[in-house]
């Protein structure tokens, strides 16, 4: 296994490291992402501990190959804020035929254009548990309408769910479409199987951390990368 690490937006003062960690033997690419919204810091500190236990070798990949962004959108999470004056996650291309409205959302998105990976996740955060409000997305796995990794997502939904005692953080599905998305653009136009974590806002941090860093594991053992 070998870790190397890289600048998104090299040169720019958008600039950001993401990290390219590969096995030993052919694969799946699975990329994964933190930060979009930089206010969000149980996503992005799960993204930097998944960082650090490939570091530490406390984890490997056998096979295939992991894109890592913890941090996509730096200077909004310097400032502990959603968005530097967008918001990121509107700006992705909507078509093949169109263009990223920001340098930022345009570098990632090339980024996944170049590696192509089977499997995307964006880690976010969101208000309210689903599991009380069920127009609440706290607590959710969402993929758009279609997508082939659905049963996929129903069965670590459930594996989730059957290790957490209170039923009241338990994880649901959601199926849809936000235009403008890099889940969305990256299955619509990449083809991927692509996801977006959602773990609640008022659940203590630590938890929160420990929610995505299992999702993650789910997904990265559920692909066959570990």
């Amino acid at each position: 296994m070998s870790i190397q690490r890289f600048m998104l937006a090299e040169d720019s003062s958008y600039a950001t490291p993401y990290y390219v960690v590969k096995g030993k033997k052919s694969g799946p690419n699975m990329m994964i992402v933190a930060g979009i919204h930089g206010d969000e810091l149980g996503s992005i500190l799960a993204a930097q501990k998944l960082v650090h236990s490939f570091q530490a070798k406390q984890m490997h990949i056998h096979k295939g190959t992991l894109i890592i962004v913890p941090i996509v959108n730096k200077r909004a999470y310097l400032k502990r804020k959603r968005g530097d004056s967008v918001d990121l996650n509107r700006t992705f291309p909507q078509t093949s035929a169109q263009s990223a409205k920001h340098p930022l959302s345009s570098a990632l998105f090339q980024l996944a254009k170049r590696y192509k990976p089977t499997w995307y996740l964006d880690l976010h955060e969101a208000n309210g548990l689903s599991q009380k409000n069920p127009k609440r997305l706290g607590q959710t796995l969402i993929t758009n309408p279609g997508n082939r990794c659905v049963p996929k997502l129903r069965y670590i939904i459930n594996r989730m769910n059957s290790s957490i005692e209170n039923r009241s953080h338990h994880f649901n599905l959601r199926l849809r479409e936000k235009k403008g998305s890099s889940r969305t653009a990256v299955a619509r136009i990449l083809k991927a199987q692509a996801v977006t974590v959602e773990t609640c806002w008022s659940l203590n941090r630590t938890l929160r951390v420990n929610y995505q860093y299992e999702i993650i594991t789910r997904f990265l053992t559920k692909s066959g990368l570990l």
